[in-house]
């Protein structure tokens, strides 16, 4: 059983009726009065010489203590009531678990694989952190993988721009590249790096590097001739809670597909298939793929452990037909125990939960002279036409960690057009292959406290935030093309902007 979602979860209606993907969340409608108070609050700023009011807080009373340790985004929401905290603990300890094969003695934690990419949540996403490519060829691939899929398959007729495609017919979705004793791997993702040096407007030469990426040793006979392959790098779990919260309606108000406004901006919605829901806004993954917190939870367990959930319960995780090793190996599905399956509806829901309440560190720098001109820059460049600084989240009843919220994640949730330079050519949805969602950018300065290493983009390939900045292209390239116009005094304090969030 593949993780694919029907198609019949889809129909043809205007951006604003998707606002009802909001309807699974127990929230509180805004008055009139109440919607004019937020408006103003999310003005943008028009003087730089001091922080926003509440600016040091960007997750609202759930900011936590900025630490300067490796554990700096495993903090709980700041204002969750204790009552909770032994749910979050569970949760964690779920996350950080090792899986083991079948049989067991173990039998809580059995049903790992046969084909996986990790053995645990947590050694994918580093200490609750971004994942990295490997270092060099030597090096475990544990938090990056390889999506796969074939042009072509089902098209929902109700949407126009749906963009059809379907697993590699051996392989699946995801290449596994670690396997059970007496099971064969699918192979092995290898990469290969070509320096490309940029030229600054000061004279500065900054040196990216290209990626070239294949499947080595495929354990299954060739992939399809026209397989497509778009690396992922495990994304930072801070403030997912929050950002699930944002009312579709306002996400939405940013989209200008037309590009009405002629700011060469074009964001747009990924729409995507629920299990539970039905038609929804996509918000998670890398190209928005995915709808809500607990169905990324339940996708990662299959598709990188290979473990069963109430939402995808194919003991295999997503083993193809021809996979016959696999579909039909030993799994941790123990009828009458855990609702027969390897993760429980309970254990499913303590994951969420955890991964709903991770806290986003706050910012002591943010009144910092050097700062405030950074942000000065990062307005000037136009960085906040998709990096969308704030929100106010729903009033949520059961969930006051997340309820009415003034937040500060710096996204807007949106597909853009990045260019062809960070083009993977595998379309998801309703995104194309040149187009990703924008990443939140909280946190984003802790990166290297926290796990070690600066890796980001969708791909770990960009070692610095210059890097990153440098490889903007498509509806980013004119925010480029400022920031490396800068004057290096006001480039280094866009980035000590950039690294106080």
């Amino acid at each position: 059983m593949l993780r694919l979602l029907p198609v019949f979860l889809f129909c043809a209606q205007p951006l604003a009726a998707w606002t009802a993907s909001d309807a699974h969340l127990p929230a509180t409608p805004r008055t009139r009065d109440e919607a004019a108070r937020i408006a103003a609050v999310l003005a943008p700023p028009t003087d730089f010489s001091a922080p926003e009011a509440f600016e040091h807080l960007p997750a609202g009373a759930a900011t936590v203590r900025r630490r300067t340790t490796a554990d700096a985004f495993s903090d709980p929401s700041g204002n969750m009531p204790f009552a909770s905290e032994m749910d979050f603990k569970l949760g964690n300890a779920l996350f950080r678990k090792l899986w083991v094969g079948s049989p067991s003695s173990t039998l809580a934690s059995d049903g790992l694989g046969p084909l996986y990419n990790a053995r645990a949540c947590q050694s994918c996403h580093v200490k609750d952190g971004r994942g990295h490519p490997p270092e060099g060829p030597q090096d475990d691939r544990i938090s990056i993988f390889l999506r796969l899929s074939v042009p072509g398959g089902t098209t929902p007729k109700e949407i126009a721009d749906y963009i059809a495609t379907s697993p590699d017919p051996t392989y699946g979705e995801q290449l596994q590249d670690l396997a059970l004793p007496g099971h064969a791997a699918e192979g092995r993702m290898d990469t290969e790096w070509t320096d490309l040096p940029v030229t600054l407007g000061d004279g500065t030469v900054v040196t990216l590097r290209r990626p070239a990426y294949s499947i080595a040793n495929p354990g299954y006979g060739p992939l399809a001739p026209d397989v497509m392959l778009s690396p992922r790098v495990a994304p930072q779990m801070i403030g997912l809670g929050l950002l699930e919260a944002i009312p579709a309606a306002d996400i939405l108000a940013h989209a200008d597909e037309d590009d009405a406004d002629r700011d060469g901006i074009s964001g747009r919605a990924n729409i995507v298939g629920s299990v539970e829901h039905g038609i929804m806004l996509g918000r998670f993954g890398l190209k928005a793929g995915q709808p809500t917190i607990r169905q990324q939870s339940a996708s990662a367990f299959a598709g990188d452990m290979g473990l069963s959930t109430v939402l995808f319960p194919a003991p295999w995780g997503e083993c193809m037909p021809e996979q016959t090793a696999c579909r039909t190996a030993p799994d941790g599905e123990e009828p009458g125990i855990r609702e027969g399956l390897e993760v429980d509806a309970q254990s499913l829901d303590l994951v969420t939960f955890y991964a709903r309440n991770l806290g986003v560190p706050e910012r002591p720098d943010a009144g910092d002279a050097q700062v405030l001109r950074g942000k000065r820059m990062f307005h000037e460049a136009g960085c906040p036409a998709c990096h969308v600084p704030k929100f106010v989240t729903h009033r949520l009843e059961g969930r006051p960690e997340q309820s009415f919220q003034l937040i500060w994640p710096y996204t807007d949730l949106l597909l853009h057009d990045m260019g062809e330079g960070l083009a993977d050519d595998r379309p998801e949805a309703r995104a194309t292959g040149r187009e990703w969602r924008t990443p939140p950018l909280w946190g984003i300065g802790m990166t290297e406290t926290v796990t070690g290493t600066q890796s980001y983009l969708h791909d770990g390939r960009a070692r610095s935030l210059l890097e990153a900045i440098l490889w903007h292209d498509g509806e980013g390239r004119a925010a480029r093309d400022k920031a490396a116009h800068l004057a290096a005094e006001d480039r280094a304090a866009l980035l000590a902007f950039l690294e106080s969030l």
